[in-house]
């Protein structure tokens, strides 16, 4: 029996002309996980691959331009606006899908503090996945310590919303997500966080309310339970009375 010639038993590379959003999808759906517009999914992309999806978007978004009719060869406002916008929502505005945690230092509780601290207000920049409108606001969080909780800088707490809120997001699921990963970090008595943000799908575009807020507060342990605390908390936050 005659052998197979040697170039059909050549392994064949992968398809190079599989699109990159492809192939990351695959490696999520393949681990089960989710992708929602505010999902981090930055353990399913390999080194190289974000350059690449940022070509990708750009193409992406040069064919909604063309298909708005707007001549990006002639006009010279336009003519890398495509580029800019990838670059804008992959290294920017959600940038929190795409890249890592930042890097938290956590410190034992050393001198056993277990009084009230509050951070804030701390910037949000978001976009609500609706409608990709911009979501302006600030943030409050309280935090009650006990001896076993780790301390974290308070830079770094800023760092953190910033990861969160830097995904298309809807404000009570941020708030969560956010609280979520405090506690997890820090593991305190209590946690209590407090968000007031302007959503421009609300300004911009539809009813274009210019003065309406949306405020909503996430509460945790202690704070649940003792009202007296809770009281103490939202009466501390500058303004917000």
């Amino acid at each position: 029996m005659s052998s197979q010639p040697v170039a059909d038993m050549t392994p064949i590379p992968p398809d190079e002309g599989t699109p990159v959003s492809v192939k990351i999808r695959e490696r999520i759906a393949a681990a089960r996980k989710r992708f929602n517009a505010n999902d981090n999914i930055a353990d399913f992309i390999e080194p190289g691959e974000l350059e690449q999806l940022l070509d990708e978007v750009e193409v992406k978004m040069q064919g909604v331009l063309d298909s708005l009719v707007i001549n990006t060869q002639d006009d010279h406002n336009t003519h890398n606006t495509a580029r800019r916008v990838a670059k804008m929502y992959l290294n920017e505005v959600f940038k929190g899908r795409y890249v890592q945690a930042p890097p938290i230092t956590e410190f034992p509780n050393a001198e056993h503090l277990n009084e009230l601290m509050i951070v804030g207000p701390l910037t949000v920049r978001s976009a609500c996945s609706h409608h990709f409108c911009p979501v302006l606001g600030k943030i409050w969080i309280g935090i009650m310590p006990n001896e076993h909780t780790n301390v974290i800088g308070l830079s770094k707490y800023a760092r953190i919303v910033d990861w969160i809120m830097g995904r298309p997001q809807i404000q009570e699921e941020a708030v969560v997500q956010l609280a979520d990963l405090i506690m997890e970090k820090t593991q305190p008595d209590g946690l209590a966080i407090v968000m007031e943000a302007s959503h421009f799908c609300m300004s911009w575009r539809g009813v274009r309310d210019m003065d309406s807020k949306m405020i909503n507060s996430v509460m945790r342990g202690v704070f649940l339970k003792d009202s007296a605390l809770r009281r103490e908390f939202l009466s501390l936050i500058p303004g917000r009375n």
